[in-house]
């Protein structure tokens, strides 16, 4: 089941940016790759949208058939609904382990959302169509690189203007709060769910993307 997210709908934006190394790379990395693989109009699933940043990028650079953006949080999909004002695009109320599209996309994507689901969850909530990006919190391979690499996340939140007791409030929901795995068990579960395809597309701090190709 989906557990509680480290920041309210209205601060969204600007905490993740403080917290999340990068984060703006994130979205252009999954664009370039699309823009080189799709020269025609693409339908996309974007899961666990958030506030809209992923469907605003798309709308903006890239040619759309449709886009179908899911969010638990009624919250999170006003404020995306506000942010990206589209025909094209459609938002829904739904838990992703709710998901029941029969749809072909060209483009799935789950943005820092599969962390917080249990491993069985994780599986069933991904879908078997088109390209599937995926960027997620990893598990560091052993304690020693755990506690080098969040320290240097800690370092970088303090150093974006986050308090000490923030910084390490946020550290502290590693393994607590949410659940990461290490970058062999995600490309696992993609290679479980049918892709025999499977890339890191970018990795830095305790973030990592991948992409998996049927």
């Amino acid at each position: 089941m989906l557990r509680k997210q480290a920041f309210s709908p209205e601060k969204y934006d600007k905490k993740i940016v403080a917290t999340l190394p990068y984060y703006e790379e994130y979205f252009k990395q999954i664009i370039e790759i699309v823009h080189t693989a799709f020269h025609i109009p693409i339908a996309w699933l974007d899961i666990g949208c958030e506030t809209g940043k992923m469907a605003d990028m798309v709308i903006r650079n890239l040619q759309v058939e449709n886009m179908i953006c899911c969010d638990n949080s009624p919250q999170m999909l006003k404020i995306a609904k506000e942010r990206v004002c589209s025909p094209k695009v459609d938002f829904q109320k739904t838990l992703i382990q709710n998901l029941q599209y029969d749809s072909d996309f060209d483009v799935i994507t789950a943005i820092l959302i599969t962390h917080y689901l249990e491993y069985e969850e994780r599986i069933v909530s991904i879908r078997k169509n088109g390209l599937f990006f995926t960027v997620e919190n990893f598990a560091p391979n052993n304690d020693i690189f755990k506690r080098l690499y969040l320290k240097r996340w800690k370092n970088y939140q303090c150093e974006n203007g986050k308090s000490e007791e923030e910084c390490q409030s946020h550290v502290l929901r590693y393994n607590t709060e949410y659940f990461p795995v290490t970058i062999m068990e995600q490309i696992h579960i993609l290679q479980k769910c049918g892709f025999k395809n499977v890339e890191i597309f970018w990795c830095s701090y305790m973030q990592v993307g991948i992409l998996g190709i049927k």
